[in-house]
């Protein structure tokens, strides 16, 4: 699969490449970063850049609860194989990891938790209204994650969290639909 390529990956470490640096310029230390998972190329990617820049960064993963293929992979140990997943993030429905993000992510990622499709929308719907941008469900993962960690308590007030807002690639019709719809 594509995610699972050497250069894939090393392109997607551009973003945490970027996003560390332009932090440290301003003296701000990153804490937590949330990043959302598919197949693991662009956490491992980020995780690799992340770690070797700031090694101190908790870097946590985010899937929709229906595909938690990463999720298992991590707890087990070994690349679970799981059914294609039923849910709104279909940048995320993938059915495992690859062997290379397997091995990255065992190193860099300190855990993978998961939202649900309901959480999703909640986001995309934030995001129109208050950054005027339009997200597709995948690209909202990492955000629903932070956001479900801050108010359960997980992560502290003041923490410095980055959230790795990824993937405008949703149909306005479709988009419209999601953010209209209730669950």
């Amino acid at each position: 699969p594509p995610y699972n390529h050497k250069y894939v990956i090393a392109g997607q470490g551009t973003v945490g490449k970027e996003l560390v640096e332009d932090l440290q310029s301003k003296a701000i230390t990153l804490d937590y970063l949330f990043v959302c998972v598919g197949g693991g190329g662009l956490i491992s990617g980020i995780s690799l850049a992340v770690k070797e820049l700031s090694p101190k960064t908790v870097i946590i993963g985010v899937e929709p609860e229906a595909g938690n293929d990463a999720q298992q992979s991590l707890e087990q140990g070994q690349i679970v194989h799981i059914e294609t997943p039923k849910t709104i993030a279909d940048g995320a429905q993938t059915q495992h990891l690859g062997d290379l993000t397997f091995e990255i992510m065992q190193r860099n990622v300190s855990k993978i938790i998961t939202v649900s499709d309901e959480q999703l929308i909640e986001e995309m719907k934030f995001i129109g209204e208050r950054m005027k941008m339009i997200v597709e469900p995948t690209g909202c993962l990492a955000l629903a994650g932070v956001r479900k960690l801050v108010s359960s308590g997980e992560i502290e007030k003041g923490a410095n969290c980055g959230v790795i807002i990824s993937g405008g690639n949703v149909d306005l019709e479709r988009y419209c639909k999601l953010i209209s719809s209730t669950f």
